[in-house]
């Protein structure tokens, strides 16, 4: 009898064909077709790989906006190193860069861990400091070039503080300007890359380190900075990359002043090219910026081991 109700309950299988799922059925999952990728990659060619072809080709014209582009071989390239102004530009913007991610870096990682919590008022406070984010940054320029004016800003109702109220006088100020406003500006950006990581963080860990005898402070460095690993290796690589092209916020508070002490490359290329007419030399600088950002991204990325993709989970399951 057994026997019997074993083989009526064998599911029955035609002879001959193969037991697999179908070539359409929902078990069956295959990598999407190259189809796929074809409207992305003509628009990142159209919009990225053609223009960057364009400013490498520029860099060996001499053009001014109106005549025939002329051929001279290196001579932008020759004139742009041999600029002391140049040589200035590239050492205040890695001056500028460096100081963006060791002031917002420490600062969005604080912020982010504490608004992926579950404190009183956080999803208000958090509203609130993320407005920044919705602001441009011409809009955040003007405004912080409003608040700081030396004659009827708050530096002139507090001279007891800022001296003359002349913030962008000396060179030092100025360029303390220009890294406060781009820290106040972009610090929320990096916040909320670091409070959706932080959220992301199993409770258990933190549930077995309690267990441990562990404080905040030891599951601070011990669990949450771990794995926050590859977000601030992400989050460094969008400051190096922001900072090296930074443009509008000195265009609006210093204009490279005074004399030429906030001069960074990126506001010298727009004095070249469209204040000088030398569009030659505006694109020879446009592709040292765009060489050195992918370099400096490039040995981050190498020197943090990000490029071999290694979890901060290894052992969850």
């Amino acid at each position: 009898m057994t026997t019997q109700m074993t083989r009526a309950s064998a599911p029955r299988t035609v002879t001959g064909k193969s037991s697999r799922p179908a070539r359409g059925s929902a078990a069956h999952v295959g990598r999407p077709g190259f189809a796929w990728a074809v409207p992305a990659t003509l628009f990142f060619a159209l919009f990225a790989i053609a223009p960057l072809v364009m400013v490498g080709v520029l860099s060996f014209m001499s053009w001014n906006g109106l005549s025939e582009p002329e051929f001279v071989g290196l001579d932008n390239w020759t004139r742009i190193f041999d600029d002391p102004v140049m040589i200035q530009s590239i050492w205040l913007t890695l001056l500028l860069t460096l100081l963006g991610v060791a002031l917002q870096t420490p600062l969005s990682i604080l912020l982010g861990v504490w608004a992926a919590g579950e404190q009183r008022n956080r999803a208000v406070l958090s509203a609130i400091y993320f407005v920044p984010l919705l602001l441009s940054s011409t809009a955040v320029s003007v405004l912080w070039r409003a608040l700081l004016d030396p004659n009827f800003g708050v530096p002139a109702q507090a001279t007891w503080l800022f001296g003359d109220g002349n913030l962008f006088g000396k060179q030092s100020t100025a360029i303390g300007v220009l890294a406060f406003v781009s820290t106040w500006q972009f610090t929320p950006l990096h916040t909320l890359i670091y409070q959706g990581a932080a959220r992301a963080i199993p409770q258990v860990l933190y549930q077995a380190a309690e267990i441990d005898g562990a404080g905040r402070f030891r599951q601070f460095f011990h669990i949450t900075l771990p794995q926050l690993r590859n977000s601030i290796i992400t989050s460094m690589i969008l400051m190096v990359v922001g900072g090296l092209t930074t443009f509008e916020t000195v265009l609006i508070l210093t204009q490279g002043g005074p004399g030429t002490d906030t001069t960074i490359s990126a506001y010298y290329m727009y004095q070249k090219a469209f204040k000088s007419f030398d569009f030659g030399a505006g694109a020879a600088i446009a592709l040292v910026l765009v060489v050195a950002a992918t370099i400096i991204s490039l040995v981050v990325v190498r020197l943090s081991g990000y490029d071999k993709m290694r979890g901060t989970m290894e052992g969850m399951s």
